[in-house]
């Protein structure tokens, strides 16, 4: 079992930056990946970014390619640095985990889910 505790959401203009995080316990040795996923209200849930935990690759929605950025520490903990924000990046923001035999591409593949952390853009 893996727990996830999102952190870092907030409101803020467009054109600003916001940091998320997400802390993982509990069978942290067992991650394969983890990654972020949106939902805006009245819209599908959007993948937006995922990292392989071993070898540290990553990778991105188009969406948000060249304006956030996924990293990892030593403390089980994935980040999500969010610039150039945009309107249309107002969302619920996800945290996702999952262990050897699933995945992080599709929502489908993911195992465990955080609670979820709002991300407000204002124009």
């Amino acid at each position: 079992q893996v727990l996830l505790v999102e952190s870092g959401g907030g409101s803020v203009e467009a054109g600003g930056s916001l940091r998320l995080s997400c802390a993982a316990s509990g069978d942290t040795y067992s991650r394969y990946c983890m990654g972020w996923f949106r939902q805006a209200p009245g819209k599908e849930r959007e993948r937006v970014a995922h990292i392989y935990i071993r070898g540290g690759e990553t990778d991105y929605a188009d969406s948000v390619k060249g304006r956030f950025t996924i990293s990892q520490d030593e403390t089980n903990t994935v980040h999500l640095q969010m610039n150039g924000l945009k309107p249309e990046d107002t969302a619920t923001y996800y945290c996702a985990a999952s262990t050897w035999g699933g995945g992080c591409s599709t929502g489908d593949d993911v195992k465990y889910w955080g609670q979820g952390t709002q991300v407000t853009v204002s124009s």
